[in-house]
């Protein structure tokens, strides 16, 4: 009895879908930039690789350091929000 129900709700459904005429534009792609050869910038490798080494550590250790201290003050918002809830 409960499935004449559903299946007369699928066809009206599926009636009510195909009356609808949608039109769907598509995005226009951009034109792709053609890069001249004479514009390309070579890497400038002056420094030596202990250098450059030295540096991406440093960077790599700051950058762990924020990490982890927005992460604890992530938790520290987290458990003064609990404390005051748990407290009233």
């Amino acid at each position: 009895m409960k499935m004449k129900g559903l299946d007369a709700l699928v066809a009206e459904t599926m009636a009510f879908a195909k009356s609808l005429e949608v039109e769907i534009e598509r995005p226009r792609s951009l034109p792709k930039k053609v890069v001249e050869p004479g514009c390309l910038s070579l890497p400038d490798y002056g420094g030596s690789e202990r250098d450059d080494i030295r540096k991406r550590v440093e960077s790599f250790k700051a950058q762990q350091e924020r990490f982890m201290r927005e992460r604890e003050e992530y938790a520290n918002s987290l458990l003064r929000r609990i404390r005051s809830i748990t407290k009233s």
